[in-house]
Order: structure tokens, then C-alpha cells, then sequence
């Protein structure tokens, strides 16, 4: 049903709420329109079905997009690395000025005889002016780090596509539950239009009685307290139905609530999905626990990484370029610029590292097994969260069929009563009673009903099954 049906129905219900000072037969009436005409209703509605919730749910909602950004993030980062691979070129330009020029000490008893053997002189080299400009590239020819980094960076990347699923996931979970909600709460509302209109039969059997003296006011008021309780009870229903249907469009992304019109596929609680239940365990399906995997995995390729990181690193470099060199401030002064230009083999070996690598590694190791243990832990965990959903499902299920037999039989009595009162064969005090007992035990079996939704809901989500609801 749409929002605005919705809210006109739950108009209705209080108006019929109302109409128990004034107009009983108005409220039966509208009672009686409205389960005739829902299916009319509903049948004019979009129907969507719990996949087609999770998947726009998934295409729309504002996280999961920013989520998948993170992805696309990554991936950039990862292919930047590459390009360490490609050469390194760099312009250089240099204008300087030197008020104190160097000086060395030359022995000028070798070039020149005329001085003793062990003679020297000190001389300043360079000018007061010096520029250079040129090009130097490097080509990296051998540098193990490299690969590991990008190696680092793709595992990086899968790290950040679970953490996606993983908030995906979570998303399809809370629109399953919220699915399942609706699905229970139309089941509820037709039953709750049900108990008005019984409670209202009741309630006018007792009136009547009452009017012909025959009857003593506290019994009706006590009839008409219970009609007023289903009433408000099917108002309650209404108005929990709006708001799951709210929070529905909201996982689903959906802003507009006119796109409220719509209806689900409540055949899906009519099925027994819980005689499936088998040992059909996927936690290798489960985000967080690929996630802490992968955590493990980088860890140890770090660990590799940190070794390699010390060995020797070879390329290319070749410089080509000028340098002028001048008393005075003029650049371009004729003939006092001079060419310079290299090619050569660069190669590097660290010999100290200034950290303690021994210690880096052992850190590296420990943090590895830290994640292998929380994935131990993890799987215990949702291990016993699948037996204890177990447990619970066969416990639940046995408590609803003794509810709906006991169910079924209460409102028999109930019938039975509500004639031999009319006939004056029974007290109207009995009738109230069993009035009451009903509405209790009819709110404790839709508690059971959704706890075991609840439960199997658990059950797939620790089993890593919940990607059914995507076929």
C-alpha cells in the first residue's frame, strides 16, 4: 500500500476507534471494505521483490557509491606505481654567486723545475658566477622494491573491495530484515482487521444485552476495553507498516516518497525456508573474514619486502647540459659557457640503514599471526552463532504450531461464547476474559513469528548464504 493509502487507513481505524460512542455498524462497515478492497488495492501497486530491493539498494545508496570510489581510488594508486619503471626526467637550472671562492693547494714543484721538488701554492678556482642548466634522466634497471610495492598495492586494493562488501553486505542484512518487517506486518494487519471486527461482534452482543438490562455495565465496559484495545492495535500495525516501508526506501536509496507506492512479495514468508537448513557453510564468502585474510597475506608480503628493500639497486643515469662561468653578472657573457654531458651505470648498495630490520621483520610476523588468530576467532564465533540460530529456529517453530493450534481453538471458544451469551447461557464476564487471553496470546505468537525470521535471517548472514537473496 502506498504511504497515502496507508495513512487514510489508519484515519479510518481511529475513526472507527472513535465510532464506539456513536455508529458501531459504520466501523463494521469499513472493516469489512477494507479486506475486500486490499486485494484490489495492492494488485494495482508495483510489486518488489526482496532481490530487487537489495539491488537497488546497493545501486543507490549514497556509501555503498563512495564505497566503490574508495575502489577506483586504489586502483589509481596502484597503476601510479608503474610508472617507477619508466625513466626519471628532470630539467635543472642553477644560478649562483660565490663571494668566497674555493681554494687548493697545488705542488708546483712538479710542473715546474725551478722550485724545489716539495713546493705548493695555493690557488682559488672558479669565478664569482657560475650557472649551469641541463637534462638528467635515470632508468631504473634493477630495483626489487618495486615490484614488491606494486605487489603491496594490489593486495591493498582487495583490501578495500572486501572492506566494500563487507558494508555491502551489511546493507543487503538490514534490507532483508526490513523486507521480512513488512512482509510480517501486512500478514498482521489483515489478521488485526480480523480481531477488530470479532471484538466489535463481541462488544455489540454485550451492548445489546446491556440496553435490555441484562447485562451489568462494568461487563460492557470491559467489551468495549478490548474492542478499543484491537482498534488501537490495528492502528499500531498501520502505522509500524508506514515507517518499515520508510526505512526500506531510505536503504534502498530512495528519496522520493512518492515512490512509496508500492507493495512487496509477501509470498516470500509463505514458503518454509527453514527446512533447508543444512551444514552448508561458506565463511570463505564472508566479507570480514576475506578482509582479515588478506590483512594476514599483506603482512607477510611486506615481510618479503622489508628484505628485499636493502639489496642493490642499478640504472642508467646520463646528464646532459652546461655550465658558465663569469667574474661578472652577465649570462651570456661570449665564451664562458662549456658543455657537459654523461652516461653511466648507477649502482647502490645500503650498507647501514639506520633501523633496526631484525626487529621491523619480527613486527611484521607477529602482526600476520594477530590476524590469523582473529580469523580462528571469527569463525568460532559465527560457528556457534549458526548453532545457537539452529537451536533457536527448532524451538520457535515448535512453539508456533502449539500457538496456532491454540489459536485456532481460542477463537472456536471464542465463537462458542459469543452464542451462548447471545442465548444468555453464559456470563459476559467469560467472553471478556477470553477476549483478552486471545489478544495476548496472539501478540506473543507474532513476537515468535519474528524472532524466527529473525533467527534464520542470522543464521544466512553467519553462514556467509546471504547472496541468495540476489537470485
Amino acid at each position: 500500500m502506498s504511504l497515502k493509502n496507508l495513512l487514510r487507513y489508519k484515519i479510518k481505524a481511529r475513526i472507527s476507534c472513535g465510532s464506539i460512542r456513536f455508529n458501531f455498524n459504520r466501523s463494521t462497515s469499513i472493516f469489512i471494505i477494507l479486506i475486500l478492497l486490499m486485494p484490489i488495492t495492492l494488485s494495482a501497486q508495483k510489486t518488489i521483490t526482496l532481490s530487487q530491493a537489495i539491488t537497488n539498494g546497493l545501486a543507490n545508496k549514497k556509501n555503498i557509491t563512495a564505497g566503490k570510489m574508495d575502489e577506483t581510488i586504489s586502483k589509481l594508486q596502484t597503476q601510479a606505481l608503474y610508472r617507477k619503471y619508466w625513466p626519471q626526467v628532470s630539467a635543472e637550472y642553477n644560478y649562483l654567486y660565490n663571494p668566497i671562492l674555493q681554494t687548493s693547494i697545488l705542488p708546483i714543484g712538479i710542473f715546474n723545475p725551478a722550485y724545489p721538488a716539495d713546493a705548493t701554492k695555493s690557488v682559488q678556482f672558479g669565478t664569482k658566477w657560475t650557472q649551469s642548466a641541463g637534462i638528467t634522466a635515470t632508468q631504473p634497471l634493477i630495483d626489487l622494491s618495486i615490484q614488491r610495492n606494486i605487489n603491496e598495492a594490489k593486495l591493498k586494493e582487495q583490501i578495500t573491495t572486501q572492506s566494500q562488501e563487507f558494508s555491502q553486505y551489511e546493507l543487503a542484512y538490514s534490507i532483508a530484515q526490513t523486507y521480512i518487517d513488512i512482509c510480517l506486518q501486512t500478514s498482521k494487519i489483515k489478521a488485526a482487521i480480523a480481531d477488530t471486527n470479532r471484538t466489535y461482534i463481541s462488544y455489540n452482543l454485550l451492548k445489546n444485552k446491556f440496553e435490555e438490562n441484562q447485562l451489568l455495565k462494568s461487563d460492557l465496559n470491559k467489551s468495549k476495553i478490548n474492542h478499543n484495545n484491537s482498534v488501537q492495535q490495528l492502528a499500531n500495525e498501520i502505522h509500524q507498516l508506514v515507517e518499515d516501508k520508510v526505512y526500506l526506501l531510505f536503504l534502498m536509496g530512495e528519496n522520493d516518497t512518492e515512490k512509496s507506492n508500492f507493495v512487496i512479495d509477501t509470498s516470500f514468508v509463505m514458503n518454509d525456508p527453514f527446512i533447508n537448513l543444512e551444514n552448508q557453510l561458506a565463511f570463505n564468502e564472508l566479507p570480514d573474514i576475506q578482509q582479515l585474510a588478506l590483512q594476514s597475506k599483506l603482512k607477510a608480503l611486506q615481510t618479503r619486502s622489508e628484505k628485499v628493500k636493502h639489496l642493490p639497486t642499478v640504472s642508467f643515469k646520463g646528464f646532459i647540459g652546461g655550465n658558465q662561468f663569469s667574474n661578472t653578472f652577465d649570462p651570456v657573457a661570449p665564451n664562458t659557457w662549456f658543455g657537459l654531458s654523461y652516461v653511466g651505470l648507477n649502482a647502490k648498495l645500503p650498507l647501514l640503514f639506520g633501523e633496526n630490520q631484525q626487529n621491523k621483520l619480527q613486527e611484521l610476523q607477529l602482526q600476520s599471526q594477530q590476524y590469523s588468530l582473529e580469523i580462528e576467532d571469527k569463525t568460532a564465533e559465527y560457528t556457534k552463532d549458526i548453532l545457537i540460530a539452529k537451536l533457536k529456529i527448532g524451538n520457535i517453530k515448535t512453539q508456533l504450531r502449539t500457538q496456532e493450534e491454540n489459536l485456532a481453538l481460542h477463537q472456536e471458544s471464542i465463537r462458542i461464547f459469543q452464542a451462548r451469551v447471545l442465548e444468555g447461557q453464559e456470563a459476559a464476564s467469560t467472553l471478556n476474559s477470553e477476549e483478552a487471553d486471545f489478544q495476548t496470546m496472539k501478540a506473543d505468537y507474532e513476537t515468535n513469528k519474528k524472532q524466527l525470521w529473525t533467527y534464520w535471517l542470522n543464521y544466512l548472514k553467519s553462514s556467509g548464504l546471504l547472496s541468495i537473496f540476489l537470485h
